[in-house]
């Protein structure tokens, strides 16, 4: 009888074990916060604007003090034209200046976690792919102001508290993604953000 509970009680030392291993080894979440987002290019208004991101992430630690981490976020910001929108680009009209406009992205982060001296702050960075999920007919007569998709580059820093995390970073935009042809500007149209978010590791 001693043996079998000894028996019991070290398969389930052993199972403790490996559970705790693996949820050290791969851990999942939630986060989402505010975005301070613009749009680079002639016609928009300089300066950041709020928005938010929500999502959830996976988190896989390879070895010691270096990992690897993967998001799905839903990210929205806005940004404004200028006075002279319809000046500088063709198949829109005056009703185009002073317009606000919505920017919905699905976005992917690929990023690497590098610790910073201790497990609990680590520098994250790496690319970030995006899909547009909003109407992209956001200009009177055009038909397609914005491309569909955008590449950018991330770089930031975690701070992992027990259960709950924060994180901050700065995204920018690799790719233009001006989809309507300008007459008298070749500018490109490139986002930026900063992030701040907070969430629940599991």
């Amino acid at each position: 009888m001693k043996k079998l509970f000894l028996a019991v009680a070290l398969l389930a030392m052993t199972a403790v074990t490996t559970t705790v291993s693996a949820q050290r080894l791969l851990r999942f979440g939630i986060k989402g916060g505010a975005n301070l987002g613009k749009l680079d290019g002639s016609g928009f208004q300089d300066g950041f604007k709020l928005g938010y991101h929500l999502g959830g992430f996976a988190q896989l630690n390879l070895v010691k003090g270096f990992g690897v981490q993967g998001e799905v976020i839903f990210s929205s910001t806005k940004t404004e034209t200028t006075d002279n929108f319809s000046d500088i680009y063709k198949n829109v009209s005056t009703s185009d200046d002073r317009k606000k406009v919505n920017l919905n992205y699905l976005s992917i982060p690929l990023l690497a976690n590098i610790d910073l001296g201790t497990p609990r702050l680590k520098l994250q960075v790496g690319p970030q792919f995006g899909a547009m999920v909003s109407d992209r007919k956001v200009f009177g007569a055009a038909n397609t102001a914005f491309k569909g998709g955008e590449i950018s580059g991330v770089a930031g820093l975690w701070l992992q508290l027990p259960i709950v995390n924060v994180s901050a970073r700065y995204i920018i935009g690799f790719n233009d993604v001006k989809g309507i042809e300008s007459v008298t500007s070749t500018s490109n149209w490139k986002n930026q953000s900063i992030q701040l978010g907070v969430g629940v590791t599991l």
